[in-house]
């Protein structure tokens, strides 16, 4: 009978949320686009001709300048990182025993894509210590791919940081982009226990014995001419006059060749570019190093990137106006009609991978979405499946370089390739085709709202997702399984206890005992993010690039305040307690302490 009750009051709440959740305003909903043009029936005959000539015509040529400009930094980037870590991912690569251990070879897939800003460069290099039979076996290289799945996606997050400065648009654009992040990360953590659980229990994990079946059954040939890259016939004319990467030192390291003093950049007398002098080693000891050009391009990489980004943003926002960017927006985001629209999404995932294999990047495809995704064009949920796409887009390359492995040893190589096919294939069917179970989307919401509210914490997100995390599990697996064991098991039961939680309170409350029903039996410091943010504050003064960009909650919510309201501004008060040293007092801002907004 008690059960029964709270049962029935469980069903009650759960109503009464849902009533109160469809009444509000969905923050990640495409906003209404602004009409404040002189329609074209109104325009006289020059004005006709100034908006074609100039509004048109001239931006649209400025935007596709701006997109080839967007496309090499991304390149630069990547020749940046390979310069600053491209040995060290090598090395990385050409020890064995570390990569026998699955853990340890995942982190080595994330960090090196990291590194090398390219996941097909990553992919490339498995494919090819594969192809040789003696460097590495498919089973050891599996993990690594999973890896480099992971690594991939940093590109995109670090793009949606250039709309930090606006709220809502830096929370679609970086829910957009994180939506990679967590497909990929929920996928390895779903597949890879599968993987290492078979093949303990039958010799062979089914990845490696599924791929390894229909490799056989291909009898594939060696075929060098597939190995082509459409994109760089466009890009490669103005990136090589600025700097020559020869990505052939890093896979000589990675197969143990000592060429470690050997430069990657790349040097031919009959091609001379913007960092040949300076670095040519006829000039000795005066020439600049590698760690040197890499620091110098990569400043240039982000300046060129950031520009670009702005100059994208403020293009698109200036032509997608008016009855066009209905059209377009409308045209982007349709379903299929009736019964149909269920295919709608498959059909966004062949696009996506279709577009992805034309330009033999998914990161340069992804960033290109995710300012889109921020300006309100494409929509979440679109974003999702062209991801996917994307993800299965990018196995292209390692299939295509398999296929330039020599004939005796093509099979091992098109064998892993395949493995990287399988696992985003996989992770597909899994996360995508019921449409009430698709964790990525609600994940990348839940960042996209704290990072847009707390704007440092994306940073943090970037830091800690690509950089400190995987160094400290990779560092943890090295040492042992148990250490590994006695940090992780703790944290993942804890994480699975707050989970389980907060469901519950969401769902049905009244099944929880009273102190459980909120988080307020914590702690701040456990259970919000505010303290975080007034100690940020007190750090850095309430400086101007903070109030520029909007870095912390209490700037936000005052300039927020200040744009709808007419509300008297904390910044001063806060400026006034930091000077004297009141930060944290009861009284030192406006902000309600009543509406701290919860972590968990």
């Amino acid at each position: 009978m008690c059960s029964s009750h709270v049962f029935a009051t469980c069903v009650q709440e759960r109503s009464a949320a849902v009533a109160v959740s469809e009444e509000e305003e969905d923050p990640f909903a495409l906003p209404e686009l602004r009409v404040d043009y002189t329609p074209w029936s109104e325009l006289t005959v020059c004005g006709k001709l100034r908006r074609v000539l100039l509004h048109y015509i001239l931006k649209i040529l400025l935007l596709l300048g701006g997109l080839y400009i967007f496309v090499c930094s991304l390149s630069f980037l990547g020749d940046a990182f390979q310069l600053l870590g491209g040995k060290v991912a090598g090395k990385a690569f050409a020890n064995n025993e570390i990569l026998a251990n699955p853990v340890a070879g995942l982190m080595i897939g994330v960090l090196a894509t990291v590194l090398l800003q390219s996941s097909s460069t990553t992919t490339s290099i498995i494919v090819s210590m594969v192809g040789s039979g003696e460097l590495l076996t498919v089973s050891q290289a599996i993990p690594i791919v999973m890896g480099a799945n992971i690594g991939t996606s940093v590109t995109n997050t670090i793009v949606a940081m250039g709309q930090i400065t606006n709220k809502a648009d830096f929370r679609r654009a970086f829910a957009g982009a994180t939506v990679h992040d967590m497909f990929n990360w929920m996928t390895v953590l779903v597949l890879l226990p599968v993987e290492v659980i078979v093949k303990a229990a039958a010799g062979q994990g089914w990845l490696e014995w599924m791929s390894g079946k229909l490799v056989v059954a291909m009898a594939p040939e060696q075929d060098k001419t597939q190995d082509r890259n459409y994109l760089k016939v466009i890009t490669d004319p103005f990136t090589k006059l600025i700097i020559q990467i020869d990505k052939k030192v890093i896979n000589d390291i990675a197969q143990g060749n000592d060429v470690t003093n050997k430069s990657i950049i790349l040097h031919k007398c009959d091609k001379c570019f913007m960092f040949e002098y300076a670095t040519n080693p006829s000039r000795g000891d005066s020439r600049l190093s590698d760690t040197a050009v890499g620091v110098i391009l990569l400043i240039i990489s982000l300046v060129l990137l950031c520009a670009c980004l702005v100059l994208i943003v403020k293009l698109l926002s200036s032509l997608l106006r008016g009855q066009i960017a209905l059209v377009l927006r409308k045209f982007i985001n349709a379903d299929f009609p009736g019964h149909f629209k269920y295919f709608t999404g498959y059909v966004a995932i062949l696009i996506g991978a279709g577009l992805t294999v034309l330009v033999q990047s998914s990161s340069i495809f992804t960033s290109s979405l995710t300012p889109l995704v921020g300006m309100g064009v494409l929509s979440l949920d679109r974003m999702y499946p062209l991801t996917l796409g994307s993800n299965i887009g990018t196995t292209a390359t390692g299939i295509l370089a398999a296929f330039a492995q020599d004939s005796n040893r093509i099979h091992l190589a098109v064998q892993i390739a395949l493995c990287h096919l399988f696992f985003n294939v996989c992770g597909i069917v899994i996360f995508y085709p019921l449409p009430f179970f698709r964790p990525p989307i609600a994940a990348a919401k839940f960042l996209g709202l704290r990072t847009s509210k707390y704007r440092w914490c994306s940073i943090l997100y970037l830091l800690f997702s690509f950089g400190a995390f995987p160094a400290l599990i990779f560092g943890l697996s090295i040492a042992s399984w148990i250490a590994l064991a006695v940090v992780m098991i703790p944290i993942a039961l804890l994480i699975i206890c707050v989970f389980f939680i907060k469901l519950m309170q969401t769902r049905c409350p009244a099944a929880l005992p009273k102190i459980l029903k909120n988080w307020k039996f914590l702690p701040p410091l456990c259970r919000s993010l505010e303290p975080y943010d007034r100690a940020l504050i007190f750090v850095t003064c309430n400086c101007c690039c903070c109030r520029r960009v909007g870095c912390c909650k209490s700037i936000t919510d005052d300039q927020d305040s200040r744009r709808q309201n007419g509300h008297a501004s904390i910044k001063e008060t806060i400026s006034n307690d930091v000077n004297n040293g009141h930060v944290g007092d009861k009284d030192a801002t406006t902000v309600d302490e009543g509406h701290i907004d919860t972590w968990l």
